[in-house]
């Protein structure tokens, strides 16, 4: 019962593997590969490769990087998009902020409230993206008071990851746990029932010779049980029982 809650299976690393890809997830127990999108044109490929996989399940969205590159009317069209599609979706995703890559964060601050009142209306979840505006989302998502998000690969100081779990939001630890002493420390100090597993495949591999897949989420449920003292079984049930409520 493995969940992948944050993929990229339209990456262009996926062309020629993807039948293999699912398959392989397929074989290892997967009940659902979460593919997140980032811009309009994603999105619509998202919809499409559901059909085709049953495993496969949408989070369509706006990655803050897109923001700043989209027009006005671009902006609309996808959230629009977004709006109509709301019943092929689990969650709107990935959105966030971002004040790695770009510094101008009042447009993608303006974008991100929208998509939250969105996510409000069409009773959506939210997959975060936070890199180095961690602080920010948090607060944003406070000040309006949206309780269903999911942060993703987070980032953060310590003192925001007891936020998260104070404000009862899920993070999602990815694979490269296996050699990450941020993240091992997350899953050592934060509540299981508020974690969920991730690849943000092809990134972050559990192995440095290797570009990450779902499959690869197996390693992450090793190191969890190791650090949680439970067996795997148990943290496969506890994950996909998070899934459940969350999703």
């Amino acid at each position: 019962m493995l969940i992948d809650a944050h993929a990229h299976l339209t990456d262009p690393y996926f062309d020629d593997k993807l039948d293999k890809v699912v398959n392989t997830a397929r074989k290892n127990n997967f009940v659902a590969i979460i593919t997140n999108g980032i811009n309009l044109e994603d999105n619509k490929k998202i919809l499409e490769l559901c059909k085709k996989y049953d495993i496969v399940k949408a989070a369509i969205g706006f990655y803050p990087d897109e923001i700043i590159k989209s027009t006005f009317e671009e902006i609309e069209e996808n959230l629009e998009f977004i709006k109509i599609n709301k019943n092929k979706i689990v969650a709107i995703g990935e959105v966030g902020l971002d004040l790695h890559h770009n510094k101008n964060l009042n447009k993608q601050k303006e974008v991100f409230i929208k998509i939250i009142e969105l996510a409000e209306k069409i009773k959506k979840p939210l997959i975060i993206h936070s890199r180095k505006a961690e602080a920010e989302c948090i607060n944003l998502l406070k000040e309006l008071k949206f309780k269903k998000a999911l942060f993703h690969s987070f980032t953060g100081n310590f003192k925001l990851v007891k936020e998260i779990e104070k404000n009862n939001f899920m993070l999602s630890i990815p694979c490269n746990v296996v050699r990450s002493e941020h993240f091992q420390n997350i899953v050592k100090n934060f509540n299981l029932n508020q974690i969920l597993t991730e690849t943000d495949s092809p990134y972050l591999s559990p192995y440095k010779d290797k570009m990450n897949e779902p499959s690869f989420i197996v390693e992450t449920i090793k190191v969890i049980s190791k650090i949680k003292n439970l067996d795997k079984s148990e943290v496969e049930k506890i994950i996909f029982k998070n899934f459940q409520n969350f999703f």
